[in-house]
This record gives C-alpha cells, structure tokens and sequence, in this order.
C-alpha cells in the first residue's frame, strides 16, 4: 500500500477572517477525519506575507492537528530555519515531540523567497550560515544538556520524546543542501526526483563518516482531488487547482530551485493536460496506486487554492470511504 498523504496549506485569495477561520477548523476537522481512516500523514508547509493567506505559522497548525489525530505523523514541509529563533524552534519541536508521543516531523529548508527575509528581519545572503546555525543548534539543543550560544551558557528542556531527536530532515535541490545534510548525519530530503543529488549526498557521508539516508521523492508526484464526475469537477473547481499552481510557480522563477509539484500551466486545460493536478474517480485513484506514478505515495489535496470547503469534503470522504478500504484491503 502507498504512503497516504492529505496536505493542507490554507490557501484562500480573497478570504474574509470568518471565511479562513471556517477552513482553518475544517482542516483540524479533516484531519481526524483522515486518522480514523488511516491515513498515513498530513503534510502542511510554510510562506509568509503571500496575499493568498498561505500558512504562515506551521508548528501552531501541527500542534492543533496533533491534538486531534491520534496515529498519523504530522509533516512540516518545508520548515524554513533560517527564519526561526533556533532556541525557540528547538523547544517548540520538542513541545510537539512529546505532546504526540513522536508524531512531529519536520523538513527544514532554507526557502527560496528574498521578501520572506525582509518582512522578518533576516539577511538574506547569510540563509545558507543561518541554516547551519540553526540545525546545529538544535542538535545540541535536544541533547538537554548546558551549551554555549551567542557567547552564554544555555540550556533547553525539556528533551524530546524521541530519542536522540524529532525527526529532522535537510530539505532541497542544491548540493549545499545534500553536503549539509551529511556532514550533519541528518537524512536528506531533495525537493525532487534527483538521483544525481542523492548520489552526492551519499559520497559527502562516506567523506565525513556519518550515517543517513535519502527520502526521494518519486519522478512524478500528482497532487490530487477526487470526484466523480471529473468532468464538471474541473470545469467547476479548476480555477482553483490554477491559482496555486501559478502562485507556487511564480516563487520559483529563478535561481535553479526544483519541485516534484512544480507545474508550467497557465489555464485550466493546460493544468489538466499536464498531470500535475489531477482530479481522478475512485476508481482511477485506486489505479493509479498501483502505476508507476502512485506506487510511492498518494497526495490528497482537499482544500487546494481555495477550494470550497463542502467539495473538499466531498473528496476526502470520496477518497476515505471508496479508496483507502481497497487499498488497505
């Protein structure tokens, strides 16, 4: 069986406070939803200042989704590091360590926005430093035990749940990324289907004698909706599917950045051409599973650019009532 995967990131252009705040709990919602079912995880992410409302604060959601669920692990994908107090950060991953009984994963990316930086006050041409700073820091930090930081004796408790920390990957395409994660004995997560990168990552091991593996992800990684009639789901929803892709693709214009979500579509006909999105029956969904492009793992994109929250659910108890007990059976 696949990895199962329903992902949120809120998005919602146009949103009034009480129209958010209603997709804000339907998410808490859907997640207990999707732990009855046995979902495998929820994967949530992080942007600041987009107009679209996309996630800004992904520990406070996971904590609320944590609260909720009782078995499924809990993503934050990407966690952007450099952004964070790596005091502060360390204590709050290990808040939700123990309060989830080790539920917590996180992949700390560097992020790739410029104005992110700005709005919080972070030198944009020291990220990579302030990526080092921040894994190291909390390595040692999960240890519990004294440390020097910034010149002072600190120490942060409580330890984590898991032993000897939360899962924490090193997330990316570039082989800084990959050099980092090895020379940390961290795994590393590139950002996509990258052999050649993996292939790197595993030489920097062998050069500094650490431990690790690589979670790659698969060539094609389709973002789904699920529906009966795809036909009108698309010609009803599309624009929504549109504007996250567009908005995504629009962040990552330069600079040699990849995605395994990545799309190049700038209609709805061209969106549904290309695969990235996709908007399957059950029973394409099920088949889908078990082709080339679903044998890793299922993506579940309920609320996707905005997606009415009564069709998200249509798609979640679809996918929870119709294609997980084939699955699992």
């Amino acid at each position: 069986m696949p990895v199962t995967v329903v992902r949120f990131n809120l998005v919602d252009p146009g949103a009034s406070p009480e129209s958010l705040s209603r997709r804000y709990r339907a998410a808490v919602e859907m997640a207990a939803y999707a732990d009855d079912r046995g979902v495998t995880m929820i994967q949530t992410e992080e942007h600041h200042g987009a107009e679209n409302g996309w996630l800004p604060s992904p520990l406070v959601f996971a904590g609320a989704l944590l609260g909720t669920t009782r078995r499924l692990a809990v993503t934050v994908s990407a966690l952007i590091a450099p952004l964070y107090d790596p005091l502060r950060l360390a204590e709050d991953l290990a808040v939700l360590d123990l309060t989830s009984a080790g539920r917590i994963m996180a992949v700390a990316g560097i992020g790739y926005r410029q104005e992110e930086y700005a709005m919080l006050g972070r030198p944009w041409e020291r990220r990579g430093r302030l990526q080092d700073e921040a894994l190291e820091t909390l390595l040692t930090a999960w240890t519990g035990e004294p440390f020097t930081y910034e010149g002072r004796t600190v120490r942060v408790t409580p330890r984590p749940y898991t032993r000897p920390h939360p899962l924490l990957l090193v997330g990316g395409s570039s082989r800084a990324a990959a050099r980092r994660a090895a020379r940390l004995a961290l795994p590393f997560f590139p950002s996509a289907h990258l052999p050649e990168l993996e292939a790197y990552y595993h030489a920097c091991r062998e050069e500094f004698g650490t431990e690790g593996w690589c979670m790659m992800p698969p060539a094609r990684t389709p973002l789904l909706h699920i529906a009966e009639d795809p036909d009108r789901a698309w010609a009803l929803y599309g624009e929504h599917l549109l504007h996250e892709a567009r908005t995504y693709a629009s962040w990552q214009s330069g600079g040699g950045i990849r995605s395994a979500v990545r799309s190049h579509a700038d209609t709805v006909e061209g969106l549904r051409r290309e695969g990235v999105h996709r908007i399957l029956t059950p029973d394409a969904c099920v088949d889908l599973a078990g082709s080339e492009d679903g044998a890793g793992s299922l993506v579940l994109h309920p609320l996707c650019g905005g997606m009415p929250v009564d069709e998200g659910w249509r798609s979640l108890h679809l996918f929870g009532e119709k294609v997980l007990p084939r699955l699992q059976g």
